[in-house]
């Protein structure tokens, strides 16, 4: 057999079809596109002012990863998640991430904070401009950041994996709210926590942190917001 092959030239790590599928997904795990809601990829692709073909590569890759689903002739329809299902994601991150942050408390190198701040203010930020896309990206980035100390790949490989199969169906509906500039500022809060050593602390915070997708962002009262 021969070991001569070709190979297709690797597509840039910022592609259009990424793109599409990043905001995509976005909207969709915010509820801005919501359960049961029927896309077709030229509505979209107008939307985004591009062709339909990224915008039809992106719903197909999120087609495998359950968040549509085809409809012949028709598009591509939004998909729902069970209260099991959102209870069942949210179980198993509170098994891993709240002991992750306890342990990182007090050994993330001095000189690392000024980056990992950057990324929480640019949760706080986005937050603050209601920008969903922009959120949930740099929610992801800090989040993949802090675990990336524990020094293990495959879980933050799993715990990001988790973290974009995470439905936030109310979070649409908490632009420019308490609820929202609240959970942005906690990860200020889990970083005050970790550069102090305070293991416990931050694995409280984290506990309640992750508690928001089946509280607020599931569209939920959680009692009074927590100020800092």
């Amino acid at each position: 057999m021969s070991s001569h092959f070709t190979v297709s030239p690797i597509a840039p790590s910022s592609s259009l079809r990424e793109r599409v599928e990043t905001a995509l997904a976005a909207a969709i795990r915010s509820g801005e596109m919501a359960p049961g809601e029927l896309f077709s990829a030229p509505t979209l692709a107008a939307r985004f002012n591009v062709s339909a073909t990224p915008v039809r590569e992106a719903m197909l890759n999120l087609e495998k990863r359950g968040f549509v689903e085809t409809v012949r002739n028709k598009g591509f329809r939004v998909t729902g998640v069970s209260d099991k299902d959102l209870e069942d994601i949210v179980g198993v991150r509170q098994l891993l991430e709240p002991p992750i942050v306890r342990r990182l408390a007090g050994r993330i190198p001095e000189e690392e904070y000024g980056r990992l701040r950057e990324l929480a203010d640019r949760i706080v930020d986005s937050a603050g401009r209601g920008s969903l896309t922009e959120y949930l990206e740099a929610d992801a980035v800090f989040h993949a950041a802090v675990t990336a100390f524990a020094d293990n790949a495959r879980l933050v490989d799993l715990i990001t994996e988790l973290r974009s199969q995470t439905r936030l169906p109310g979070l649409a509906g908490l632009l420019a709210t308490e609820e929202l500039a609240a959970s942005a500022n906690e990860h200020l809060e889990l970083l005050d926590h970790l550069r102090a050593g305070k293991g416990v602390e931050a694995e409280k915070l984290m506990h309640r942190h992750i508690a928001h997708v089946i509280g607020w962002w599931a569209g939920r009262p959680e009692g009074p917001s927590p100020t800092r």
